[in-house]
This record gives C-alpha cells, sequence and structure tokens, in this order.
C-alpha cells in the first residue's frame, strides 16, 4: 500500500514536472511571438505617422532625430538607390549603401517591408520595419528599426515574473499535493492494519477513515465482510465446540461403561474360571458362584437398560401414555420393591390420597429412582413425603455441597466414587429427563452429613 502511495506521489512529480517544461517551452515562443507581433503593429502605426510627417520635413536629419526623440527608435531615411539620407543613430556618410536589404527589397513590391537581422554597423539585433513612399518628384524608403535587445531584456524580465507567478502556484500545488497524499496515506494504513487485525481474527478491531469518501465506502463494504467472517466464524467455533462435546460425551460414555461393566465382568470371569478349573469343587460352593455369576450377569443387564432408556429419553425418542392413577399406590409399590431389596432397610411413607394423570409406568420408575438413591446414599431411614400437591423423598445421609446440584442430575455423575452399584450415575438425569416429559422440575436441597430432599410439584397433573 506505501508503494501505492508513493506511486502516486512520484507519478504526479513527473506529470506536473513534464507538464511545467512543455508549458514553459510552449509559453517562451508564444509570448515572444505576442510581443514581435505587438512591436510589428507598433513599428507599422510609427512608420505610416512618420510617413505622413515626412511629406512635410525639409531637413532629414532634424526630422529623424525629433522622431527618434518620440519613440526612441532607430530612424533612417533611405534613397531608391540604397543611399543614406538621413540616420538617427550614426553619420550617414560612414554608413554604407543600404540598396539590398531584405527589407527595403520587400517594401518595392508590398506594402511593408520586414526583416530581423543583426545589424552590420552597430553588431546589434534589430527589428526593421520599412515603407516605399513618395517625398515630392522623387520615391524614396522610410525605415524605422527597434533594439531586440532592449526588447528581450524586457520580454525576459516578464517571462520570469510569469514563471516566478507559475513556479509559486507549482509549490503550493506540491504542498497541497503532498498533504493530500499524507491523508491518502492515513486511510490506506488504517484499511491495511485492519486488514492486518482481520487476518488474525480480531474482527472487534475499528477501522477510522476519515478524509476520503472512497476510503470510508471500501471501510463500510470490509465491515460488512468482517461482519459476515465473524458469523461464520462464530457458527464454525459453536460447531467444533459441539463436535468437542460429543467427543467428551462418547468419551466419558466409553469411559463410564468401562468403568462400571469392570467389576461384574472380572467378577464372572473369575467364578466361572474357577469352576471350570476345579472340576471336583463342592456343589455348594459351585451354585454359589453360578449365582453369583447370575446375579452379576443382571446387573449388566440392568445397566444396559438404563442406557437405553436415558438416550431415549435425552433424543426425544420416547412418548408417553397418560392415565388418571392415584400416586399413593405408586409409593406403596415402590416401597415394597424396594424393602425386598434392602432387607434392613426401612422406608417410612408420609402420604395422603391424590389421583393424577400421567405416564403410570414412567413416574413409578421416578420415584423408585429417587428412594433408591436415597437409600444408596444414606444410612438412616428414608421417608417418601406427599402434602400440598407436592412429593418428596428425604434421608439423612451423607448430603453434599450447593454447588454440586447442577451436576448430580448428568449423567454419569456420582457424590461418591469409591464405591460400585449398577446405577452408572443415571438415575437423576431418568428422573430430570421424565419429569421434563410431563412439564415437572426435580427441586432439590442438601446439607453435607444432614441429609437430602428430592421432589416435584404435581399441581399441574392432579385431577
Amino acid at each position: 500500500m506505501h508503494k501505492l502511495h508513493n506511486f502516486f506521489l512520484y507519478n504526479f512529480l513527473i506529470i506536473y514536472l513534464s507538464t511545467f517544461l512543455i508549458i514553459s517551452i510552449i509559453g517562451y515562443f508564444t509570448l515572444q511571438t505576442i510581443f514581435l507581433d505587438q512591436m510589428k503593429d507598433e513599428l507599422k502605426l510609427s512608420v505610416a505617422l512618420s510617413s505622413k510627417l515626412l511629406t512635410h520635413a525639409k531637413n532629414f536629419n532634424k526630422f529623424v532625430n525629433n522622431i527618434k526623440k518620440i519613440t526612441n527608435d532607430r530612424v533612417t531615411i533611405i534613397s531608391s538607390n540604397g543611399t543614406i539620407l538621413a540616420e538617427s543613430n550614426f553619420n550617414k556618410i560612414k554608413i554604407l549603401n543600404y540598396k539590398n536589404r531584405p527589407e527595403l527589397l520587400q517594401a518595392k513590391k508590398v506594402k511593408y517591408g520586414l526583416s530581423i537581422r543583426n545589424s552590420k554597423t552597430i553588431n546589434k539585433k534589430f527589428l526593421y520595419l520599412a515603407k516605399y513612399i513618395k517625398y515630392r518628384h522623387k520615391y524614396l524608403y522610410l525605415r524605422i528599426a527597434k533594439n531586440l535587445t532592449v526588447f528581450y531584456h524586457e520580454f525576459f524580465i516578464l517571462y520570469t515574473k510569469i514563471i516566478s507567478i507559475f513556479l509559486l502556484f507549482a509549490v503550493i500545488g506540491l504542498i497541497i499535493t503532498y498533504k493530500m497524499s499524507k491523508k491518502v496515506k492515513y486511510d490506506i494504513d488504517q484499511i491495511t492494519d485492519y486488514l492486518s487485525k482481520i487476518a488474525d481474527k480480531e474482527y472487534k478491531s475499528v477501522i477510522k477513515t476519515k478524509y476520503f469518501n472512497e476510503f470510508l465506502y471500501i471501510s463500510l463494504l470490509l465491515k460488512n465482510l468482517v461482519k459476515k467472517l465473524a458469523s461464520r466464524e462464530k457458527k464454525k467455533n459453536k460447531y467444533n465446540a459441539k463436535l468437542r462435546l460429543i467427543n467428551k460425551q462418547r468419551n466419558d460414555i466409553l469411559s463410564a461403561i468401562s468403568h462400571e461393566f469392570k467389576n461384574p465382568i472380572a467378577a464372572i470371569v473369575g467364578y466361572t474360571q474357577t469352576i471350570r478349573e476345579d472340576e471336583n469343587i463342592n456343589i455348594n460352593i459351585r451354585n454359589r458362584f453360578l449365582d453369583k455369576i447370575l446375579s452379576n450377569a443382571q446387573k449388566i443387564s440392568n445397566m444396559i437398560d438404563r442406557l437405553t432408556l436415558s438416550i431415549k429419553l435425552e433424543n426425544n425418542n420416547f412418548t408417553i401414555t397418560s392415565v388418571v392413577f392415584n400416586i399413593a399406590d405408586i409409593c406403596r409399590d415402590v416401597k415394597n420393591a424396594l424393602e425386598i431389596k434392602y432387607k434392613n432397610r426401612n422406608i417410612i411413607l408420609n402420604i395422603q390420597t391424590c389421583n393424577i394423570l400421567s405416564d403410570k409406568t414412567m413416574l413409578e420408575l421416578v420415584i423408585m429412582n429417587l428412594v433408591d438413591n436415597a437409600l444408596k446414599y444414606s444410612e438412616d431411614d428414608v421417608e417418601i413425603s406427599l402434602k400440598n400437591n407436592f412429593l418428596s423423598v428425604n434421608d439423612h445421609g451423607i448430603g453434599f455441597n450447593k454447588n454440586q446440584i447442577d451436576k448430580i442430575t448428568t449423567k454419569f455423575y456420582r457424590v461418591r466414587t469409591n464405591n460400585w452399584d449398577n446405577s452408572m450415575g443415571l438415575g437423576l438425569a431418568i428422573v430430570t429427563y421424565i419429569l421434563r416429559l410431563n412439564n415437572l422440575k426435580l427441586i432439590i436441597t442438601s446439607e453435607p452429613n444432614v441429609g437430602s430432599s428430592f421432589g416435584f410439584d404435581i399441581s399441574s397433573i392432579v385431577t
């Protein structure tokens, strides 16, 4: 861009200097021609007036001297045969015959004879103008000459003044051009700096062109282009972030599956190898090992079912079938089922009869997961409460901090990581998805080493 700025300035200087040189030459010769033409007109007028006065003159020497005093020109009266009759500058006796002077030869043919040449008598350049006139009963030449040395001196002074004025305007023009060039350079630098920042993806950069509308228009186009680039970059970053999240989720799933499946598979492999290697193993021990194998296989099956359900719920590939039922009955069924699983635990019911419209199977799964989760993370009794259309599951377990509330409903998250169970950290995630399908929201309160409460308001589905 700086090359463009220099190119603009240097080319302007070249064009300007070339124009100045051409105008100077043309102006010199044109002005000289104008001056000569003006001088010729003056001589013609002087000759015409002097020729009329000459008809009344009695003394040629006195006449030429008087004309010279008036015009300050060289005046000569020449006979038709070239003899000098009177000369304002010299004694006529010392001057040669002028018969063959070009201006005299021309004057005899046309009205005026004109020539520019060096005078052989005084060695100066003159402009001669002669007229062939009748004086009484004979013809003679009246010639008036202007000294071109004086002319060229005056012409040079005038030409110098004109060139000086022209140079003054030229200098002013160059100063203005230089300042304009600096402004052009400023706007170009703004654009180049802006483009450099955009190349580095600094899309919030500001461009400040301020001198030329053309550059302002370019800057507006660039800003529109940058907006589109920034929008595309934003979409690209979102897409990349989404891909990274998908990859992270995939890795989390694989890691969780690998971790959770490791213990039951290891147990199945260990018990199977023991039975296979010892053909004479006690029948009671053999049956107990087979029960262990079956139990661990069932745990793997349950984990796969939970993972499949979680994926269906997350992808909205699950439809609910709403029916009217008594939620208190569901709570009692959950209590009976889990007290068989947790034989040494007690589940307290503090509920009232309430009919609701919802998917019975899915809501039973919600309550089952909440109670099962409470039993895992507590040692004391667990309570199922239903008051004022708010159902909650309360425990007196380990609890957790407030900053963990948003995390515990995500897949594969567990408050304790040093124990194994078949939940894979999916229970609360499944609960959240099912409640969301019913336009319900899980509300969690907890305090470390005091206990937790998981519940939801069923007012919107009460019949």
